[in-house]
C-alpha cells in the first residue's frame, strides 16, 4: 500500500529474495519523491519540443495541402525558440505569466499586436499538443493582448459599385467571386475548371477541395453574378476541362496574393474608398447573409467553419440590423394580447368618444 493505494505490479521474478529487494527498491524510490507509481517522465524544454516533435509534425502535415499554415508554424515557432528566458523551460513550467513576459518583450521590440497575438496562438497550440501527446497533464490559459485590429470591414453596396468600376478586369473578376461566394482568397486561387459545374444547381456549383480544415471542402452555388464572370472566361480560355480558373505567371502557376495587391490599391485609390484588405469581401458575404435571415448552421457550412463558434468572427450585424430585430421581438410572447392589452389613456378615450 502506498498513499492509500494498492500497488500490484510483478517484477517478472522467480527468486522471492530479488523480488522482496525489488519492491524494497521502489518502496524507497517512492518515499524518496524520485517517482509516482510510474516512474516519471523527463519533460522536454519548449526549444526541445519544438525542434524534435512540432516541427516535422507541422511539415508533414501542412508544407503541401497547406503551406501558408506551415509559414504559419514556422514564423511562429522560430519567434518563441528565439526567446532563450522562453524557449529554455520545461513545457510544464510555462504558464501564462511566462508568456506575458515574452508578450512584453516583443512589445517592447516594437511588434504589432497582431503579430505578438498570432505567436501567442503558436505557444498555445504547442501547449495543447503536448497535453495530446502525454508530454504534460495540461495545457495553461493563454491570455492575448487587447487592441488586436481584426479585419472586420464591411463593404457598402455603393462602395462595392464604385471599388468594382475602377478595378482591373482580374480584379473586378476575383472580387465578384469572392462577394458572391464567401471564399477565402487562397480557395479562390486554386479553383481549377474541373471543379466547377454548370449544369448542377439553378446556376451551377462550385466544389471547394482544399482549405484550413476538413470543414473547407464544400459545394458552393453559383450566383448569376458569378456564373457569368466566370463563363465569360472559361469562354476566353477555350472552354477548357482543366486547368487553372486564374492562370498566372508564378511558381505555382495559378494567381497568388501578390498578384492583386498592387491592382487593389490602384482600385481603392481610384475609387476613394475607405481602405480594406481583400479579405473584407469574406467578411461583407457572411455579414450580408447573416443579416439576410441565414441560420448559424447553414452559415458555418457554406462559410467552411468547423463549428459554429468560429462563424460569429465574421457576422457584424449593422445598426439597423439590430433595431430590426427587436422591433419583430416588440409584443411577442410578452402577454400583450387583445384580451390583456392596457387601456387607452383618458385623453385618447375623449378623442375617440369612448
Amino acid at each position: 500500500m502506498w498513499d492509500g493505494k494498492l500497488i500490484r505490479e510483478s517484477t517478472k521474478q522467480g527468486n522471492d529474495r530479488i523480488a522482496r529487494n525489488m519492491e524494497s527498491a521502489h518502496r524507497t524510490a517512492l518515499a524518496q519523491g524520485l517517482v509516482g507509481i510510474r516512474e516519471k517522465k523527463r519533460v522536454p524544454t519548449l526549444e526541445e519540443f519544438c525542434k524534435d516533435r512540432i516541427e516535422p509534425w507541422a511539415k508533414a502535415t501542412f508544407l503541401k495541402p497547406a503551406p501558408k499554415t506551415w509559414l504559419w508554424y514556422c514564423f511562429g515557432l522560430k519567434a518563441l525558440r528565439s526567446y532563450k528566458k522562453l524557449a529554455n523551460l520545461k513545457l510544464d513550467e510555462i504558464g501564462n505569466e511566462r508568456a506575458a513576459d515574452f508578450a512584453a518583450f516583443k512589445q517592447a521590440d516594437e511588434w504589432q499586436v497582431s503579430t505578438i497575438n498570432s505567436t501567442l496562438r503558436a505557444l498555445r497550440r504547442v501547449l495543447r499538443l503536448a497535453v495530446e501527446w502525454g508530454e504534460i497533464p495540461n495545457a495553461p490559459k493563454i491570455k492575448f493582448l487587447a487592441g488586436e485590429n481584426h479585419r472586420e470591414r464591411v463593404i457598402t453596396p455603393k462602395d462595392e459599385q464604385k471599388y468594382l468600376e475602377k478595378a482591373s478586369p482580374l480584379l473586378h473578376d476575383v472580387a465578384t467571386v469572392l462577394l458572391d461566394t464567401g471564399m477565402r482568397p487562397e480557395e479562390c486561387h486554386h479553383l481549377t475548371w474541373e471543379n466547377v459545374n454548370w449544369d448542377a444547381g439553378r446556376h451551377g456549383t462550385i466544389l471547394i477541395t482544399r482549405g484550413k480544415t476538413k470543414a473547407a471542402r464544400r459545394l458552393l452555388p453559383m450566383t448569376p453574378r458569378v456564373r457569368t464572370v466566370l463563363a465569360l472566361r472559361w469562354e476566353g480560355a477555350g472552354k477548357p476541362v482543366v486547368g487553372w480558373v486564374w492562370p498566372a505567371n508564378t511558381r505555382s502557376g495559378h494567381m497568388e496574393h501578390d498578384t492583386l495587391r498592387v491592382q487593389h490599391q490602384k482600385a481603392l485609390t481610384a475609387s476613394k474608398v475607405r481602405p480594406f484588405v481583400i479579405y473584407s469581401f469574406r467578411h461583407t458575404f457572411l455579414t450580408r447573409l447573416g443579416e439576410s435571415g441565414c441560420d448559424a448552421w447553414t452559415l458555418a457550412r457554406i462559410a467552411g467553419h468547423s463549428n459554429i463558434a468560429i462563424s460569429q468572427r465574421y457576422v457584424h450585424p449593422s445598426e439597423d440590423a439590430v433595431l430590426s430585430a427587436m422591433s419583430r421581438l416588440g409584443g411577442h410572447k410578452i402577454g400583450h394580447t387583445e384580451k390583456t392589452a392596457l387601456p387607452e389613456p383618458k385623453e385618447q378615450q375623449e378623442v375617440t368618444g369612448a
